[in-house]
């Protein structure tokens, strides 16, 4: 059984349908690579994914249980869209970093406001907000900076925030792990820093969802990769039928632009 499945997703801003008739399946451990123009509505379906937008059809399914239906209104409560954004955890563009906090406790404070909610929280406090840490300092270790743990945002340089955001989404456990473009906003000699930290997750069978311009990297590290243009799928395979042998029109003019 697919751990995400996606059917007939749509969105519109006013008037605009930025997401059409949107529909595929990621398996467990599974790297699915999604590529398109600027504008093609990728971002709009990370953020419908993270429920930072609310899409007006379709459903959402994780593990089973659909966790939103466009039809359902239950499924639209304020406490619903809380409990299943923890689902998904998305590393954004810009790192999106608290300035004011360290790297650690960037890392630690979306586990300490969920843990608030725990029944036996304030009997084991203490030891909870423990845990928290070490999970923490082993995620920060795991994307190479066990080094600056105290350090804050802008004591690092734009990779190793990228790489403090990564070890911040991984904390809360979730099922899926999105990236939206995690090296846009990076120089060309910073970039393979974080592609590196994405390459073991993925050796590691971490189910992600990946928007990237980097095709050789996609081409490395995908499981899927999906193309989508004008808020449609064109085509979805694997890396060698949709980077190198793709057999739509669209994706060959979208290839051949991007590779000239």
């Amino acid at each position: 059984m697919a751990i995400l499945e996606i059917r007939n997703l749509a969105k519109c801003f006013g008037a605009t349908l930025v997401l059409d008739d949107i529909s595929f399946s990621v398996e467990k451990g599974e790297a699915c690579t999604i590529i398109g123009s600027s504008g093609s509505g990728k971002t709009t379906l990370l953020r419908c994914l993270n429920f930072l937008e609310i899409p007006d059809k379709g459903v959402i399914t994780v593990k089973g249980e659909t966790i939103f239906d466009a039809d359902d209104q239950k499924t639209h409560s304020d406490s619903e869209i809380r409990r299943n954004r923890l689902h998904f955890g998305l590393v954004f563009q810009s790192f999106n970093l608290f300035p004011q906090y360290t790297a650690l406790r960037n890392v630690t404070l979306a586990c300490e406001l969920l843990a608030m909610d725990r029944e036996d929280y304030k009997a084991r406090k203490k030891g909870i907000l423990k845990e928290i840490e070490d999970d923490a300092r082993s995620l920060l270790d795991q994307v190479g900076l066990s080094d600056k743990l105290d350090q804050y945002p802008y004591q690092l340089s734009g990779g190793q925030q990228q790489r403090v955001a990564i070890a911040r989404a991984l904390a809360p456990k979730p099922d899926i792990l999105c990236f939206d473009e995690p090296t846009s906003a990076l120089d060309p000699e910073l970039t393979g820093e974080v592609l590196r930290v994405i390459r073991s997750l993925a050796q590691k069978k971490t189910t992600m969802v990946i928007v990237t311009h980097e095709m050789q990297f996609a081409r490395e590290v995908s499981d899927k990769v999906m193309f989508i243009d004008n808020g449609s799928i064109v085509e979805e395979g694997t890396p060698e039928q949709v980077l190198v042998n793709p057999s739509k029109a669209r994706t060959k003019q979208f290839l051949e632009r991007y590779y000239e």
